[in-house]
């Protein structure tokens, strides 16, 4: 019995702490996960700004799939724009291993902070996910052998070694973030799963530019699906965004009003330099925006789950809801948080909660008659 919840964990930590203590944090944050039947959890690859921490994911993968039993264990995601796609296929089979099989590949073009120590720009970065997707989809799934040649990498004859886990192929799923139709072309062009962030992460209001709501994304990779002679399916769908669940609304706010302040105003706004708030936005009302917006889920158990039932029909429906852990209150704060979902939120989403509450009904029935 799964919740079809995961986490997201890019991982984010501020500064001024013990970084090594961090790292061991994320790895605890998925042990807890794996006791409470989250499905998944996915690790960050981030190179700059000082808080996201781990450029190595894949070595907390191998560490967590020693100390967990059921969850699947994800990248999210490998930048393919900064990585050499055999590498990549290679390090993805010896996960799948090492999982036993619960391992997925996440892949996108990278952040464009990281890019730009690479020498990289946007365009750049899309051009070589593009050129890299479908020779690692072949190395990693395939059976036939690549020669390839770019102006970046080169291959000759090339397959992997060591074969996949078992025969299923490993599921492969693209990340996006709404701001271009490239990702959702290219999830439809090769029939891969769908990974979206629910609002760009610097921007807490509607009305961004050039950003594509989650239906316009999904539609893009319908289309770009039906193009190509692929299939997509809604249940291989995750979206991620912040959630944060205590018992009231008031106590889940004040539990994480100032470290959100510190996450967007701080992380997204000084570090990373983005544009935070909306024209004419209340700064004090920063949170209730974003949470209003869609942009994150923030307050008691209902409110949880209307927020999610309200997700599933404005996008006609996904799979799974991925947690993205921003760390914006205590360790106990977000332990409880997350406990309240497995327990609370989770049965009432995906029906665990319906037959003994079906057994009750029809006992009480009965002693009226």
């Amino acid at each position: 019995m799964h919740s079809r919840m995961g986490l997201f964990l890019s991982p984010v930590h501020e500064t001024g702490q013990d970084p090594h203590l961090a790292i061991h944090r994320d790895l605890e944050l998925v042990e807890l996960a794996d006791r409470l039947n989250f499905d998944e959890a996915w690790f960050g690859e981030h190179h700059t700004l000082g808080w996201g921490l781990v450029g190595a994911p894949e070595t907390l993968i191998a560490a967590a799939s020693q100390r967990t039993r059921q969850i699947k264990l994800a990248h999210g995601v490998v930048p393919l724009s900064g990585h050499h796609p055999f590498h990549v296929a290679s390090r993805a089979v010896h996960l799948h291993h090492l999982t036993r099989g619960r391992y997925l590949l996440g892949v996108g073009p990278g952040v464009p902070f990281d890019a730009a120590m690479f020498g990289l720009d946007g365009t750049k970065q899309r051009e070589r996910l593009a050129e890299a997707l479908p020779t690692l989809l072949e190395l990693v799934n395939g059976e036939e052998p690549v020669t390839q040649l770019t102006d970046w990498f080169q291959l000759v004859d090339a397959r992997l070694q060591l074969p996949r886990f078992g025969p299923d192929p490993i599921e492969v799923a693209l990340a996006t973030s709404g701001t271009s139709v490239s990702s959702p072309r290219l999830i439809g062009r090769y029939g891969l799963s769908m990974t979206s962030f629910a609002l760009p992460f610097g921007l807490p209001a509607k009305g961004a530019s050039e950003h594509l709501g989650l239906a316009q994304q999904w539609k893009h990779a319908e289309e770009a699906a039906d193009e190509y002679g692929r299939t997509v399916r809604r249940e291989d769908w995750r979206i991620a965004l912040p959630v944060h669940v205590a018992e009231t609304r008031a106590q889940a706010f004040a539990e994480v009003r100032e470290g959100y302040d510190r996450w967007v105003f701080d992380y997204f706004g000084r570090i990373c330099g983005r544009d935070v708030l909306a024209p004419g936005a209340d700064r004090s009302r920063a949170l209730e925006d974003r949470v209003a917006a869609g942009g994150a889920l923030v307050g008691s158990v209902d409110d949880v789950v209307a927020g999610i039932r309200c997700m599933q029909e404005a996008t006609g429906g996904f799979g799974t809801l991925l947690v993205y852990v921003a760390d914006w209150t205590s360790y106990e704060n977000t332990d409880r948080s997350l406990g309240l979902l497995a327990r609370q939120v989770a049965p009432r989403i995906n029906g665990a909660a319906a037959r003994p509450q079906e057994a009750v009904d029809r006992a009480v029935a009965r002693r009226g008659r």
